[in-house]
């Protein structure tokens, strides 16, 4: 069942994950959309539903003769540990409100914030630009963007990393590493074994299996894995997202051994190699906190950081929800996480950062 929104002048509406026609509907308006994400898509949602178990909702933006004039997906968050948030889109970088227009966007922002009241939920976070209101906290200096064109031979590629990093990479090229794509059972397998390991020397719990397989099967062809080999053993590995000629490595890691052989270097200068052959103009290495060792490392590949910009809305007397891993108060759990054996941190893991969103 559909629930309404009601807004003067724009009609805003729930829309049930149910209905495929409307589903259709909200894909193909974002895939149109210049400022479209994977994360807009409606086959996140129901990626996260399903691999995280946190229920997902789509608004929706019409005309008076029923044409789309802005979407914004949501993921209703519930954690024990971490609260309660409406976040749009959950375990994404982006998914704020897309609209035609500032009057479609507006009435999208102010209807996520009436849904919330309806589910009883005290936090609203929205991944992406909202219009300028006194009730929203906009958040510019927390996360940065790495993006760029894709040179137009292999060769240009490395001509773009600077001169040391352009060293690592030539030197992970000789080295005897094998690489595959994929998406099939040995893809999977290799790339959460090299993720999970990655995570966990990080001090981060990893997100459950069910979310990689879900998003691999929701998006098809538009998804993929990378992985590398040292005589047979997995040392790095990407799951990545294509969107309107875009290849964005999403969730990539090596293990301990892969720093002997460079391979974190091979698998995303191999990566551009595959992005290109497959058609896409554009590499976004996704956003990072400033400070942090993956910060670092995307400048030192030549990326320039850009500033994503967030909003947050919290109900009167409500506390914001507390996950940034740079706040000292997490530093003692981290340093006792990263000391888990692998097994016990995997068991653990996805129980805790399912509710992370």
């Amino acid at each position: 069942m559909n629930a309404p929104f009601s807004l003067a002048a724009t009609n805003i509406r729930s829309v049930d994950f149910s209905d495929v026609q409307d589903l259709a509907r909200i894909d193909a308006y974002v895939q149109a959309h210049p400022d479209g994400s994977p994360f807009h898509l409606t086959a996140w949602g129901r990626a996260v539903a399903k691999g995280c178990r946190q229920r997902a909702h789509c608004l929706i933006a019409e005309s008076g003769t029923g044409v789309i004039s802005g979407v914004l997906p949501l993921t209703e968050l519930r954690s024990r540990l971490f609260g309660r948030a409406l976040i749009s889109n959950g375990f994404a970088v982006r998914g704020g409100p897309l609209a035609d227009d500032e009057r479609a966007g507006r009435a999208l922002v102010d209807a996520s914030w009436s849904m919330a009241q309806a589910l009883g939920v005290p936090s609203v976070e929205l991944r992406g630009p909202v219009p300028e209101s006194p009730d929203w906290q906009v958040i510019d200096d927390r996360y940065a963007n790495f993006s760029r064109p894709l040179g137009q031979s292999d060769e240009a590629d490395l001509l773009a990393i600077p001169r040391k990093q352009r060293a690592e990479v030539r030197r992970s090229l000789g080295f005897d590493l094998d690489v595959a794509v994929g998406r099939g059972a040995a893809e999977r397998a290799a790339h959460y074994a090299v993720y999970a390991e990655s995570v966990r020397n990080l001090g981060t719990p990893v997100f459950p299996r069910a979310l990689f397989d879900a998003v691999l099967d929701s998006f098809g062809e538009d998804a993929d894995i990378l992985v590398v080999r040292q005589q047979g053993v997995p040392v790095a590995a990407v799951l990545s997202l294509y969107h309107g000629g875009v290849v964005m490595p999403y969730w990539g890691g090596g293990t301990h051994a892969a720093r002997t052989w460079r391979a974190n270097d091979r698998m995303y200068y191999e990566l551009m190699k595959h992005a290109r052959a497959r058609g896409c103009s554009h590499f976004d290495f996704g956003r990072s906190k400033p400070g942090t060792g993956a910060f670092t490392f995307k400048k030192n590949w030549g990326f320039e950081p850009r500033p994503l910009s967030y909003a947050m809305r919290i109900a009167d007397g409500a506390t914001p929800r507390e996950i940034n891993p740079l706040n000292p108060k997490y530093r003692l759990k981290i340093a006792a996480w990263q000391k888990l054996p692998l097994p016990v941190a995997n068991l653990i893991g996805p129980f805790i950062s399912r509710g992370l969103g």
